[in-house]
């Protein structure tokens, strides 16, 4: 599965990413914020030339939030693609994850704040484009869907 807000990029301004939609025993999802940045966005990181995506997300867990995650548990939910939140003139091309976690997470390495939002708001934070215009919209579609 495939989405993308209109970006027609060329190679050099791609960054390819896995990225994680973590769900809350409550279904809020976790946001990340960079330490010298304001928008929030999914947790995960570049997928490095030697990885799979779910590795990479994995890895970035780990980095990032000091979670251990079993790569088996993570369920692929498709492409995403939009502008870069952070780099003017990027387009970052998402491979997302979803799983079910504790809400007990501690930031670490480059992220300075973590939230949990409820997924029917913003949360009243600055979001990436990738979160606002894709995956948030992605999963309170999947949520209306089961209902």
């Amino acid at each position: 599965m495939c989405f993308s807000t209109e970006v027609a990029p060329n190679d050099s301004t791609l960054i390819h990413i896995a990225a994680a939609l973590l769900i809350g025993p409550d279904g809020r999802t976790l946001l990340v914020r960079k330490r010298g940045t304001t928008a929030f966005m999914q947790p995960g990181g570049k997928i490095e030339p030697h990885e799979l995506p779910v590795h990479a997300l994995a890895r970035e867990l780990e980095e990032e939030l000091g979670l251990d995650i079993d790569p088996a548990q993570a369920v692929y939910l498709g492409h995403f693609s939009a502008p870069a939140a952070n780099e003017p003139g990027f387009v970052v091309h998402a491979e997302l994850f979803q799983l079910s976690i504790d809400p007990d997470v501690t930031p670490q390495a480059e992220i300075e704040e973590v939230i949990w939002i409820d997924p029917a708001t913003d949360g009243g934070v600055s979001l990436a484009p990738l979160t606002r215009d894709l995956i948030l919209p992605f999963y309170r579609a999947s949520l209306t869907a089961i209902a």
